[in-house]
């Protein structure tokens, strides 16, 4: 089978990221890149608790971008063994079971919550997080019977979703109800890094909410809030207006767009705030946003979090932040702020139980509280990967949201 891998070597990085600041494509259409698109054998069952699945949709993440970007920070580098198959936003249908998989059956037609804890590592005794359902924070993510990885997509072991065939622990495959098409499917994992967040940082009741950040994961947690029918006001702060119109669709009040010279006013009078004006330096905003969802991860996004969040707000950052200079971190201490992290997806508090967050995830789209179809805005061929990077890479010119891949 076809799978495009990402294999680090040291003078292919170096050589990506002298040429890539000037040609971006070298990163995925070069001889210098760690990207490869070449023949594999399909990934065998590691034991008989695990599942192969054929992939019928794999998405392209930021996340994955990022990686290809070779933007990641060097301190994720212990959790991903090389060379790995690229791809964790996964549905797709059960090619083979193993003998001790008794709720799975050929045919099924799935998605893959991809996070490689305690319980897909084979460990005997799970760690307190595992234990407690925080699979996401688990931390054995580099022992076990598999090779390091926080998840399918970046593991040498288990393939992934940029490809035909993957491979994944009984514990990781959720059944699709027919309610729920595949590229609703394919939204699941996004949706549930969304879900997760809000779920743990829920809005009161009649809070101003703001939401940095118009593509996949702002757009989620827009829908994720109004899907668990939270009575706020969100504020969603965009670049384009393909991602207006889409943040207006899933329930935001009110539209800004990220336009130099008038989003810090215009931001300002959304949020019922006051524009002061330091000796120097960007201007200081006074009131703002009891919860921030902070989905882009730059400089400017994070300065914009803290600044627009009013006294003894909530920053919560989902996205990818990772060595950055010029954060002005001021506000955190003179205004109290409460900075949180959010990762992927768990086990969540939802209508008094304890619940996969994945399985929250499908239900809402079962019984239609959301439709993520809309989303998906491109599919390429595995192929014709080069014209798929390019469009996830370039959203503005394409108007993309969500590029997937069909193997």
């Amino acid at each position: 089978m076809k799978a495009l891998q990402f294999d680090y070597k040291m003078p292919r990085y170096i050589s990506s990221k002298i040429v890539g600041r000037f040609i971006p494509s070298v990163y995925w259409d070069s001889r210098f890149s760690c990207l490869r698109f070449q023949e594999q054998s399909e990934p065998e069952l590691p034991n008989e608790d695990w599942v192969k699945v054929k992939v019928k949709f794999g998405g392209i993440c930021g996340s994955d971008l990022n990686l290809i970007f070779l933007n990641d920070s060097p301190a994720t580098s212990p959790f991903v063994s090389f060379p790995f198959t690229i791809g964790h936003e996964i549905v797709g249908e059960i090619a083979e079971t193993g003998s001790q998989v008794t709720n799975l059956q050929p045919g099924d037609r799935v998605v893959i919550d991809p996070i490689l804890s305690c319980i897909s590592r084979g460990i005997e005794n799970p760690c307190p997080a595992c234990l407690e359902g925080n699979f996401s924070l688990c931390v054995h993510k580099t022992e076990g019977n598999l090779s390091p990885g926080l998840l399918i997509g970046a593991c040498r072991d288990t393939g992934g979703g940029w490809s035909s065939y993957l491979v994944a622990h009984k514990s990781q495959a959720f059944k699709l109800p027919e309610a729920v098409n595949d590229l609703n499917g394919v939204m699941v994992e996004p949706f549930s890094c969304a879900l997760h967040s809000v779920l743990r940082n829920p809005p009161s009741k009649n809070d101003a909410v703001l939401v940095i950040g118009g593509g996949v994961i702002g757009l989620c947690v827009i829908a994720a809030i109004r899907a668990l029918e939270i009575p706020c006001r969100i504020a969603a702060l965009v670049k384009h207006p393909f991602q207006a119109e889409m943040a207006s669709n899933y329930g935001a009040d009110d539209i800004v767009y990220l336009r130099k010279n008038t989003y810090v006013d215009d931001l300002t009078k959304t949020l019922n705030g006051q524009v002061l004006k330091p000796l120097f330096g960007p201007e200081v905003i006074q009131g703002g946003a009891d919860l921030v969802f902070e989905c882009v991860g730059k400089k400017q996004s994070i300065n914009d979090a803290l600044r627009f969040s009013k006294s003894g707000g909530k920053v919560v950052l989902l996205g990818l932040a990772g060595i950055m200079d010029g954060i002005d971190w001021t506000t955190i201490w003179l205004n109290e702020l409460d900075v949180k992290g959010s990762f992927a997806y768990s086990t969540e508090m939802f209508q008094g139980k304890r619940v996969r967050t994945f399985d929250i995830a499908i239900e809402l789209m079962r019984v239609g509280k959301v439709d993520l179809s809309p989303l998906v805005t491109h599919r390429f061929p595995l192929e014709d990967f080069r014209n798929a990077l390019d469009t996830a890479a370039n959203k503005k010119n394409r108007a993309a949201i969500k590029v997937v891949f069909e193997p």
